[in-house]
């Protein structure tokens, strides 16, 4: 199915911050009308003022009425609440209900109690930028990452074409998985990072404490360490509540790894720690040079 497949008469994104911002950008040649859902009234305006979307509104009843299409673009708690308290009674059938959450599970679940009739299917996109809200929208966002889609009890094969469909007008790259398992792997490459991160830059701080020029030594590693801990933090736990399992069963796993490379640096095993670190040294490399090169080059 090419990108051109995908044609949607009126499109709905509830969330109006970079990503649904980036979204409706992508998806405007492939929708009649585009209606963004947002309670900042600052982000509504610039929106319709900038033509990202041809109207705005702070009712999600009235802003996806009269959809064919919906994309829930907000964070993933309020995600979960729309879909098991008010969205089921304000679509209409047939319409395509699809949400960029970055853990599915429990979303998955609830969208699997909707009405008969909607079709409903978890979505995860592996992209982002350093900076957000609607004014970074950027149209290439999607652009040769990864869109995860994960079935629900409302998915049907009709769903699941429509999807793929909006999924490749973003010129995306879709995957198909169970919640359980995009569960899992996001916990190690998003999650895991996070924590990890956070608990570097506490070290550091409590370092700080007795010596305060270790700030003013940090340089390039701490920086690229760090960075993930610089995340909206209500924003990161919500999604850490919704993936508790994987993430503590991750957290394990690593537990592990320290507590090797302990033995190792007490032990001055030289030649020990340089066989653990070498395949680790390979295996980041391979990384970059199979995947992130090839999402950069769009394939």
């Amino acid at each position: 199915m090419s990108s051109g497949g995908f044609k949607t008469r009126h499109l709905a994104v509830v969330g109006l911050g970079l990503m649904g911002g980036s979204l409706a950008l992508a998806l405007r040649e492939h929708a009649d009308t585009i209606t963004g859902v947002e309670l900042n009234a600052e982000a509504r305006q610039y929106a319709v003022e900038n033509k990202i979307v041809d109207a705005a509104t702070d009712d999600l009843r009235e802003g996806v009425a009269q959809a064919d299409t919906v994309i829930l673009a907000a964070p993933v708690r309020s995600i979960q609440a729309m879909v098991e308290r008010r969205i089921g009674s304000y679509l209409r059938s047939n319409t395509l209900l699809i949400d960029i959450g970055s853990t599915k599970r429990d979303i998955c679940e609830a969208m699997g109690k909707l009405p008969v009739g909607i079709h409903a299917i978890g979505g995860h996109p592996m992209t982002g930028k350093e900076v957000s809200g609607v004014e970074s929208s950027d149209k290439n966002l999607y652009r040769g990452r990864p869109f995860v889609l994960c079935p629900t009890r409302r998915t049907t094969p009709a769903t699941r074409l429509r999807a793929l469909g909006l999924v490749q007008a973003l010129a995306a790259v879709p995957f198909e998985m169970e919640a359980d398992r995009h569960d899992h792997l996001v916990a190690a490459i998003s999650h895991l990072p996070y924590i990890l991160s956070s608990a570097l830059v506490a070290t550091v701080a409590k370092e700080g404490q007795n010596d305060p020029t270790v700030w003013e030594l940090a340089a390039g590693g701490f920086r690229d360490m760090s960075r993930l801990a610089g995340q909206d933090v209500q924003m990161m736990g919500d999604i850490l509540s919704t993936n508790t399992q994987a993430v503590a069963t991750l957290l394990a796993l690593f537990r592990v790894q320290l507590a090797m490379l302990e033995a190792m640096l007490i032990s001055r095993d030289d030649q020990q720690l340089a066989e653990f670190l070498r395949p680790t040294r390979e295996a980041r490399v391979n990384w970059i040079q199979k995947y992130e090169n090839g999402h950069k080059n769009g394939k």
